[in-house]
């Protein structure tokens, strides 16, 4: 019969997990949303649509991907 403080710790973990992986994924999307949005901003702004906006769009992504590792390495 599994004693009360392991159930504990079991739950610890579990939440632990959780909040990571939301944290992940909620760093990911906004590295590709700000990118969208400031290509999308600075076309607008500038004229030279859609260029503007696809490179940031990559930005965003490169950057998404570097805080995945950044993330993974610290973790």
């Amino acid at each position: 019969m599994p004693n009360k403080n392991d159930d504990n710790k079991y739950r610890a973990e579990l939440i632990r997990s959780l909040s990571m992986v939301s944290q992940l994924g909620l760093m990911i999307a906004a590295c590709i949303v700000i990118g969208v949005l400031l290509g999308s901003f600075l076309d607008n702004l500038l004229g030279t649509s859609p260029w503007l906006l696809l490179v940031f769009s990559i930005f965003g992504v490169i950057a998404a991907f570097k805080s995945l590792f950044d993330f993974a390495k610290r973790n």
